[in-house]
């Protein structure tokens, strides 16, 4: 060892270990400060700041472990290695959001429940405000990683524990506003009880055991020589008034989010016997929680930016931004959820909300798209140059030049958060699979064949959404239609019913992207044949390019599967059927439900 080692060392161990504590607790929280705001839809460009980050709480969480009698006898509070154990639990969350890695998540939720069962933040929360504040912001942030790792029951014990406090607090701290507290209970009971029918039937997400692993899935022969394409990346944004939502994660993308990951590997299926000790060390259920690390012969999950309300310039920055970064066999996924048009029709039943904007699909998109020459017209057009200006508008409805896009903000701001077909053809170059959830769904029709270079594929909802539940306010308690057969069929084929969640693979060589073409079929073939739907185009979505003729509703083997899933919920006689169709005997007995 050299002399100066041997100074700092001795210089070091002079320095007492609460300085040496506070010093590094100093240097942990400026580098926090740094990474804490940092996008999540950047690739590698933060990666090296998360490292440094990490290192420096790993020293620290050490440091306090090696030293905690010394440090807790200098003053160190329980409630202070509890605040450590939580931004290490940040940290690894956001770096799950960065990579979409599960084993970062299930790292974060190791944190995070150490500091629940030896609860940390609770000694004190009642005579200190900024502890009690501490301790809300904890339970909302387990949430939230317990929701995306569909941990329920531990879900619905943080729930309990929040509703606990936050009443506490108002009694305890009578002159404190806790509005904001008591609306992210509301948000949650609200979350869950939409996603009641979803829960414990088979999980969102890419299961093993239900599922075929990739390496059965039939290849697909191409016409041409292509490179194997594979889904990299994703877009996800919703935006619907008064939309299911926690925090920033609304109900459409939840469930996306949850559809775009490997199902760790059995973990579903585990007994709840298995639990932890309340009283083992910090990471000592690693071994259990082992359990939650996918396959490793599986291919990564796709890595997915959640946009809570973009504005378009921030829409634009993102997608911009991940095409650059997407490898050269990426695709690139945009999820889509939002109204759109504003003219008014009947439901098939009479009641509910339909939006019909064929009519001015090639007028909006003319108006809005990108010229050969490099020019573009305004986005935004007086409502005097409109077809019909004298046309009269209910207080609230947007005029009539947001027909034909996306409105991603309040339909008074114009175009400026409006998302209209124009502004996703730039990024065609690279490998689209876009899917619409909209009312306007079928303006974006004007995409295919206007590409720059790459064939995009779209799936498109219908323009108008069959009521499911109780009312056509419906969509906004249970979520999108396409979007939840896309997600969870068998349940959407129930709520289709007025089922509850109580009473209850040949086309790509990707298997994300497979799952979600096969559901779509199903979807589509369901509302074909759907008795109130049936011959009314409005209410049927759409592929763009078309589907081949093999996989339409009207042939028989789809036809076949659709009526043998009615039978099993004696609903037959809610579908139309051609008399080619075999049907069940009891048939007659198809009217419960």
């Amino acid at each position: 060892m050299s002399q100066q080692q041997m100074n700092n060392n001795t210089s070091s161990s002079n320095i007492p270990v609460s300085e040496r504590y506070w010093t590094l607790v100093d240097k942990a929280d400026k580098k926090f400060s740094k990474i804490r705001d940092l996008p999540y839809y950047e690739r590698n460009r933060y990666d090296t700041y998360f490292y440094k980050v990490f290192k420096v709480y790993t020293q620290l969480w050490k440091f306090q472990q090696e030293n905690r009698q010394k440090l807790v006898e200098a003053g160190l509070k329980r409630w202070e290695i509890g605040e450590i154990a939580s931004r290490i639990g940040q940290l690894y969350y956001g770096q799950y959001m960065r990579t979409s890695e599960a084993s970062y998540l299930s790292e974060a939720y190791i944190f995070y429940e150490a500091i629940l069962t030896r609860e940390y933040f609770k000694e004190g929360s009642f005579q200190d405000f900024n502890l009690a504040n501490k301790q809300l912001r904890f339970l909302a942030r387990f949430l939230m990683v317990c929701l995306v790792l569909n941990r329920r029951e531990m879900v619905h014990q943080l729930v309990n524990q929040l509703k606990m406090l936050v009443d506490e607090c108002k009694r305890t701290f009578q002159d404190t506003d806790f509005k904001e507290w008591k609306l992210v209970v509301q948000e949650i009971v609200r979350f869950l009880k939409a996603d009641t029918a979803f829960m414990n039937i088979r999980p969102l997400r890419y299961s093993l055991v239900l599922d075929p692993h990739p390496d059965v899935l039939p290849h697909v022969a191409a016409p041409v020589a292509r490179k194997n394409l594979r889904l990299r990346d994703a877009v996800l944004s919703s935006y619907h008034h008064n939309e299911v939502k926690f925090s920033e994660l609304t109900l459409d993308t939840f469930r996306m989010l949850q559809c775009l990951e490997w199902e760790p590997s059995g973990s579903f299926y585990l007994s709840a016997g298995g639990k932890n000790g309340q009283n083992g060390a910090l990471g000592s259920s690693r071994i259990n929680h082992s359990q939650d690390i996918a396959d490793p012969t599986l291919p990564p999950n796709p890595r997915k930016a959640v946009l809570y309300r973009p504005s378009l310039t921030h829409f634009i920055a993102v997608l911009a931004t991940i095409c650059e970064e997407l490898p050269p066999d990426g695709v690139l996924l945009v999820y889509l959820s939002a109204s759109g048009t504003t003219g008014h029709t009947l439901s098939p039943s009479g009641s509910g909300t339909c939006f019909n904007a064929a009519e001015n699909i090639t007028r909006d998109f003319q108006s809005h798209t990108i010229h050969s020459d490099g020019t573009s017209t305004s986005s935004m057009s007086s409502p005097s140059n409109s077809p019909n200006p004298s046309a009269s508008q209910k207080k609230g409805d947007c005029i009539s030049y947001h027909t034909g896009c996306l409105q991603f903000g309040n339909c008074w701001s114009g175009g400026l958060n409006c998302i209209y077909p124009s502004d996703l053809i730039p990024f065609t170059r690279r490998p689209l699979f876009i899917i619409i959830e909209s009312d306007a769904s079928e303006v974006f029709k004007a995409i295919s064949g206007a590409e720059k270079g790459e064939r995009a594929a779209l799936l498109l909802s219908p323009n108008c959404s069959f009521p499911i539940g109780s009312s056509d306010a419906s969509r906004h308690s249970v979520g999108s239609l396409l979007t939840i057969f896309l997600t969870a069929p068998l349940q959407a084929f129930c709520l289709l019913l007025g089922i509850s969640g109580s009473d209850i693979e040949m086309i790509l060589g990707d298997p994300f992207l497979r799952r979600f073409l096969l559901r779509f079929i199903f979807c589509r073939a369901v509302l074909t044949l759907f008795v109130q739907t049936y011959n009314k185009e409005e209410f049927h979505p759409e592929c763009m390019p078309a589907l081949p003729d093999a996989v339409s509703p009207r042939t028989s083997a789809f036809q076949t599967a659709v009526v043998q899933l009615a039978k099993l919920f004696h609903a037959t006689k809610r579908f139309v059927f051609t008399e080619a169709i075999p049907l069940p005997d009891d048939i007659n007995s198809g009217t419960r439900s």
